[in-house]
């Protein structure tokens, strides 16, 4: 209720585990919409682990997240796929696949898309390297499953330290299907509030407008009271212009 006084129009839930029965009953009393949820498990139980008992859990729990989100009447389910550091490039790659391609059937049973996000967990980009790296092993990743069930769930604010936002956004392009948001200060190595920091938000919502997209944006910050989600809607409004029609842009 206090998500719907401040402005915003959906939510995402963690899965697996939540109280399906509750969460329906909330979209039924406050009309906000749960469009999507998020992998509540991948730190976890890791679908790159060198144990292929914890890689069995990891999909148990993708499965039943996937289950979950359709029950509530989401979309999508955001999932981080493995860390890096779980063995060589190769080996981590391959896990992640098989898992991933392991649930596609029941995602396209349920009509859930699996959603990779960009995380602080050396997949698909160098930890150590600098500020100057492409999305292109990202975009190789989703390529491989050839379906149209598996995207990016892209956080704007994730890899400002690594790369320029809009250049992985053009480069991402249409495999972005949702996308979150908070800020980050390469001056200061730290994440912030979202209209802080020092991404450049106007090359952001350009790339974002050149490629057409339309999705859903999720604020990844703290929450709070009314008067910090009144806040964090305001400050998602002044650094990309949400309301802002796509087809009166520039």
């Amino acid at each position: 209720k206090i998500a719907k006084e401040a402005g915003f129009e959906g939510v995402e839930l963690n899965v697996p585990g939540i109280n399906i029965d509750a969460a329906k009953q909330a979209v039924q009393e406050t009309g906000i919409v749960i469009d999507g949820t998020v992998g509540g498990y991948h730190w976890g139980q890791r679908h790159t682990d060198p144990d292929p008992e914890v890689r069995k859990i990891a999909l148990e729990k993708l499965k039943q997240g996937i289950t979950e989100t359709a029950a509530v009447g989401g979309t999508t389910m955001l999932l981080v796929p493995g860390h890096g550091k779980d063995g060589s490039d190769d080996e981590v790659m391959e896990r992640a696949q098989i898992a991933i391609r392991a649930a596609l059937p029941l995602a396209k049973e349920k009509g859930v898309s699996i959603l990779i996000e960009n995380v602080w967990n050396d997949f698909c980009y160098d930890h150590e390297g600098g500020n100057d790296q492409t999305a292109d092993r990202l975009a190789s990743f989703i390529d491989s499953f050839e379906s149209p069930w598996v995207g990016v769930q892209y956080d704007i604010g994730n890899h400002w330290k690594y790369g320029d936002p809009a250049d992985w956004i053009r480069t991402l392009n249409k495999r972005i299907k949702k996308l979150d948001t908070k800020g980050f200060s390469r001056k200061d190595g730290r994440f912030t509030k979202i209209t802080e920091g020092d991404i450049d938000w106007a090359s952001v919502e350009k790339a974002l407008r050149d490629i057409g997209f339309t999705g859903w944006l999720a604020a990844e910050v703290g929450g709070g009271d009314l008067t910090r989600l009144k806040e964090v809607r305001d400050h998602m409004e002044e650094s990309l212009h949400c309301n802002k029609s796509v087809a009166g842009a520039g």
